[in-house]
């Protein structure tokens, strides 16, 4: 029996609407890194991926975690997920060519009882448990919700080495995961996205090619993405403000 059941097999109906699964996305090729594999780089003495576990371990409302992986990874996913008690994970899978198929094939393996799928990246270490607090009561709300900071840098649209104009950044935001959805919405729109090769970045574009939008709620400007080897330095100091706030740096 798996973990998802045995929480759902002492809950009525109304109660197990308030479970989700979570996807983590953790199949990317780290191209940007020097040839390091950013999922498992050190941060504050802990692999990248198991931080971002551990937080989804850590939340009441998270049922079951689903990691999707390169083939040559799963095998070390599973003992780092054994190594930090990741008790939730229910699946280490495959990923797809690109992200999008990847994420659709997490969003299938997850639990048919899951009203809710959550989805985040394997390589943002710093989510909390009131970043998916927050977004899950949003998605609760209104089927589909995701984490957004506002742009502080003045954008440029660039040709040829040169910039040509300024956009308007007053109704731009930053996209962060997790992205929750109402499991049967996104995986529907995935599907769509997948079928028509739609070349999407993150979840929630494959929301809007159906003509659907996504509540946002604040995000976390210590919830960044780990892309190039630069980012390890951030999130050192990240990684030491968190761990000495929450009691874990000796002194």
């Amino acid at each position: 029996m798996s973990i998802l059941k045995k929480l759902f097999g002492s809950k009525d109906k109304k109660e197990r609407q308030e479970f989700c699964s979570a996807v983590v996305a953790a199949a990317g090729s780290s191209s940007r890194m020097g040839g390091e594999d950013k999922l498992f780089a050190e941060v504050g003495g802990m692999p990248v991926l198991a931080r971002a576990l551990l937080e989804l371990e850590s939340a009441e409302s998270i049922s079951e975690i689903i990691v999707v992986t390169r083939e040559e990874s799963m095998d070390k996913v599973k003992r780092l997920c054994f190594e930090y008690s990741i008790d939730k994970l229910s699946a280490v899978i495959k990923g797809g060519d690109t992200r999008l198929r990847s994420v659709y094939k997490g969003t299938l393996a997850a639990d048919k009882a899951a009203q809710f799928i959550a989805i985040h990246d394997g390589a943002r270490p710093f989510l909390t448990q009131e970043l998916i607090r927050e977004t899950l009561e949003a998605a609760k709300k209104y089927s589909a919700a995701l984490p957004a900071l506002p742009l502080t840098d003045t954008i440029k649209r660039v040709e040829k080495d040169f910039a040509v104009a300024t956009a308007d950044r007053s109704s731009m935001m930053a996209a962060q995961t997790p992205q929750i959805f109402r499991a049967e919405m996104i995986k529907a729109a995935l599907c769509s996205a997948c079928e028509r090769e739609e070349p999407v970045t993150d979840d929630a574009a494959a929301l809007e090619l159906l003509g659907a939008a996504c509540a946002v709620v604040p995000g976390d400007r210590l919830n960044i993405k780990i892309t190039t080897e630069d980012d390890l330095i951030l999130a050192e100091a990240i990684a030491a403000y968190r761990d000495g706030k929450d009691g874990l740096l000796c002194e």
